[in-house]
């Protein structure tokens, strides 16, 4: 998981998940969002507006995903998700591409 700072954060448990979203508190236009990400390549990258970005990092094939206006729960429902590997689960939400 990367921070607003682009600091890594390892194996980030929910409360960890929490602080870093937390964190788009101190966003600016160098620094924009926070991301996490799975060893299969895919990523969530998430914005103070509530913007999400789920892609593929390691795969160009698919256009990235995006939904506008997520809640902070429903954000860190889905990093939730990630970090146990349920990309299926992600996937099969409604991304506008």
């Amino acid at each position: 998981m990367y921070d607003v700072m682009d600091a890594t954060v390892d194996d980030p448990d929910a409360e960890t998940m929490g602080r870093v979203l937390d964190g788009l508190a101190h966003a600016d236009d160098e620094h924009p969002d926070v991301s996490l990400s799975h060893e299969a390549g895919w990523c969530l990258s998430a914005f103070s507006s509530g913007l999400l970005i789920w892609e593929n990092t390691e795969d160009d094939v698919m256009a990235p995903g995006e939904m506008r206006e997520v809640a902070r729960e429903e954000i860190l429902r889905l990093f939730g998700l990630l970090a146990a590997g349920d990309i299926a689960s992600i996937e099969a939400l409604a991304w506008q591409r």
